[in-house]
């Protein structure tokens, strides 16, 4: 047993500019493609709402333009302000809500959906009115993201507000996953916007339990950060990436996941993304998988692992024009020997030698250090030959503080097979966690490869098996 700590890792800018956090990094040096021709010059926003929520967030993107102050904090380097946009001077790209891609829905309708006492029917009846003002705006060809202004009374009335949710009390189905599915045919990635983003009087008293809003409630500067990077990102802009050096060999990351039909049957499916260093993602949707009744956990067989990793790898070649030198694979259980023989006849078709394969998850091993904060963030245990536990939440030095509200959950890493070093395996972990561009607050609790398969699998138990989804990782985020 073995404690070591891994420093934090840089990203890269615009100008090839370096830094450990986002916000910085970008207000220093721009996004990494400020200057690649093809690079978002505007981003045009297609916006689906009520004419109260439409004129909020509008209206809260105009105020973002000039800047946003930092709030009033001891800790600046958690609380940067935002600098603006639009010109050299702030971020380039400018955010553009033209009132001709602007639809309001119906008062009339939303008071229906509010009065409507099926959750199921809500939910479905929301997405059929979201998703006629999507087509109409889409159709005109001139939006580079579809947004949804999320009504605050449609809100409420699908995830309540009034003391702690009890059980059953939230819809079977999700408007977010429903919504994100349905509009991948219009082929502009979609943004949904909560009132409580442009309105901090408009947030729910108690968020979600399964929603990513456990954290305390975001600053202005951070949330106006955060939406401009998801535009940015979806629009096709590349905001940062991860250090590669020349000498390093070229890899594609592999994450692997499971999730069950929407219909609830004992058969999973499993889903592919394919990330490179530049945090370019492409999805792909697997083939069927079984509960093992060896250990209650979902598998594939060998064929299916061979034909997963086989498509994922080609894919990656169509991208590149080349196959990566190295693969490294994350699933978020535990491999048996199907997986292994299925996942390495597919490397050695395609003469791919350089191979990692692990299973990321979380884990009930705790580190204590004195004091009231937790560990740092790159703490680093090495149980024994397979096993490791590795803080990608905890104390950040830069932050001068720990910027969680509970006491963080680490990382648990298992090496089934590798050919890397176990440290340099879990460095590229902590360097992941920072590729999520809806949250430009780096230190994010699990890598992209892990985020996505469980992101991705969500919104595609809502796509019927005929249709073909979307490819970019932004149709998902």
């Amino acid at each position: 047993m073995n404690i070591d700590y891994l420093t934090e890792p840089e990203l890269e800018f615009g100008a090839n500019g370096r830094h450990i956090d986002i916000r910085f990094g970008m207000m220093n040096y721009g996004p990494l493609d400020a200057a690649v021709t093809g690079a978002p010059q505007e981003v045009r926003v297609g916006i689906v709402g009520s004419a109260e929520s439409i004129d909020g967030f509008t209206a809260w993107i105009e105020r973002c333009r000039s800047g946003v102050p930092a709030k009033a904090s001891k800790k600046p380097n958690l609380f940067p302000r935002f600098p603006g946009f639009g010109s050299d001077e702030k971020l380039p790209a400018d955010i553009v809500t033209d009132a001709t891609l602007q639809r309001a829905l119906r008062d009339r309708d939303l008071r229906a959906l509010t009065d409507e006492a099926n959750d199921n029917t809500v939910v479905t009846a929301a997405a059929d009115l979201f998703m006629e003002e999507l087509t109409a705006i889409a159709e005109k060809g001139k939006a580079d993201v579809l947004v949804c202004a999320i009504p605050f009374p449609l809100l409420k009335r699908m995830w309540g507000g009034d003391g702690e949710p009890e059980e059953g009390d939230e819809p079977q189905l999700d408007l977010h996953h429903l919504l994100k599915a349905r509009a991948m045919r219009l082929g502009k990635p979609l943004q949904l916007v909560l009132p409580s983003t442009y309105d901090d009087s408009k947030r729910l008293k108690q968020a979600r339990a399964d929603r990513d809003a456990l954290r305390k409630p975001q600053d202005e500067a951070t949330r106006a950060w955060n939406i401009y990077a998801a535009l940015y990102y979806k629009a096709g802009g590349v905001p940062w990436r991860l250090i590669r050096e020349p000498s390093q060999l070229t890899v594609c990351y592999v994450g692997i996941s499971f999730f069950e039909t929407l219909d609830g049957s004992a058969l999973r499916t499993s889903t592919a993304q394919v990330f490179n260093e530049r945090g370019e993602g492409v999805i792909l949707r697997g083939g069927a998988a079984a509960l093992s009744k060896d250990d209650r956990q979902p598998h594939l067989d060998a064929d299916g692992a061979e034909r997963l990793l086989t498509t994922a790898l080609r894919t990656y070649r169509g991208e590149h024009k080349t196959l990566p030198a190295r693969v490294v694979l994350c699933k978020t259980s535990p491999y048996d020997a199907n997986e292994f023989a299925g996942f390495r006849a597919a490397l050695d078709t395609l003469n791919i030698d350089t191979a990692d394969l692990l299973n990321v998850g979380r884990t009930g091993t705790r580190l204590f250090r004195d004091g009231e904060y937790p560990p740092l963030r790159g703490t680093f245990l090495v149980k024994d030959d397979m096993h490791a536990v590795l803080y990608t939440r905890g104390s950040v030095d830069f932050y001068e503080t720990y910027p969680g509200m509970y006491v963080p959950n680490p990382l648990a890493i298992t090496y089934a097979a590798t050919s890397t070093p176990k440290r340099t395996l879990a460095e590229e972990m902590l360097a992941l966690t920072k590729l999520n561009w809806n949250n430009t607050q780096f230190d994010n609790g699990a890598p992209i490869v892990v985020t996505a398969a469980r992101k991705v699998g969500n919104i595609l138990k809502y796509v019927p098996d005929a249709e073909t989804p979307q490819s970019r990782y932004s149709f998902y985020m």
